[in-house]
């Protein structure tokens, strides 16, 4: 998955508290719904994608009439398959329509609109794949996927996208199942305090990031550092776990619960 925090992609601080949520029924899929140029799906554009998270965070900030907390979705798709995360896991999205509905699914939004881009490009399929597969791994997202219009009186996520919805929102290429996910396993909790350099840490760092879980200034690295541990702890607390298990150091119902990718 390419992933972008709301660190990286220089997210505003939420007006409020996001509320928390510990699973929902699924993701429903929307789209921008105005004008997206269709510009923006070439290669060499995806240098404004960034820019056009933020403005959409600025506006949904500015929207008194629905007095939003901050960015409405957990995450947005570029036509580049970037995910950039917005609201994230285990918080209640703003998009959906009420109250019920924000609390029962997770939302993604696609980088389309209702003129210009208004068809996702493959590699937008696959980033949004990975945004509905991250919130289940990393949200308790259960299996149904939706569009946004099914409960709410909406056109979105608009037709094209919402006939990839009907269809299963299947990855482009082909509809072959997917291996099942396998995760690195626990290295040892003696092994993290010999101050070790290794890709696991780098793949632990970047699942901290997706957790919303990040001390880092910079990185992750492969180099075991003061902020991996930071990092750790508060994913510690972010599990509830009690403050003698939140030391920083990893144990191995906690890295189970992180799923580190294998390498």
């Amino acid at each position: 998955m390419k992933f972008v925090s709301r660190a990286q992609w220089r997210a505003r601080p939420s007006r409020y508290p996001l509320t928390y949520i510990r699973s929902t029924r699924g993701v429903k899929i929307h789209y921008e719904g105005t004008a997206v140029p269709a510009s923006l799906a070439r290669p060499e554009n995806h240098t404004r994608c960034a820019g056009r998270v933020r403005d959409l965070q600025a506006s949904h900030l500015a929207n008194q009439a629905e007095d939003y907390s901050d960015l409405a979705y957990n995450a947005i798709v570029c036509p580049h398959g970037y995910v950039y995360e917005g609201r994230g896991a285990h918080k209640k999205t703003g998009a959906n329509g009420t109250a019920a509905l924000n609390s029962a699914h997770y939302a993604v939004c696609a980088m389309l609109g209702n003129t210009g881009l208004t068809t996702p490009t493959d590699a937008q399929l696959d980033g949004l794949r990975d945004a509905i597969e991250w919130l289940r791994t990393s949200g308790g997202a259960g299996k149904e996927i939706r569009g946004h219009r099914d409960g709410y009186p909406t056109a979105c996520p608009g037709g094209p996208l919402y006939a990839w919805v009907q269809r299963g929102a299947p990855r482009p290429g082909g509809s072959k199942p997917q291996p099942p996910r396998q995760f690195e396993p626990f290295p040892g909790a003696a092994w993290f305090k010999t101050n070790p350099r290794s890709p696991i840490v780098t793949a632990m760092g970047r699942r901290l990031v997706a957790e919303g879980c990040s001390a880092y200034a910079q990185g992750p690295g492969p180099q075991w550092t003061d902020a991996d541990r930071a990092s750790f702890r508060k994913f510690q607390h972010k599990l509830g776990d009690a403050p003698e298990h939140c030391d920083g150091w990893p144990g191995p119902r906690q890295w189970a619960a992180l799923k580190v990718p294998k390498l």
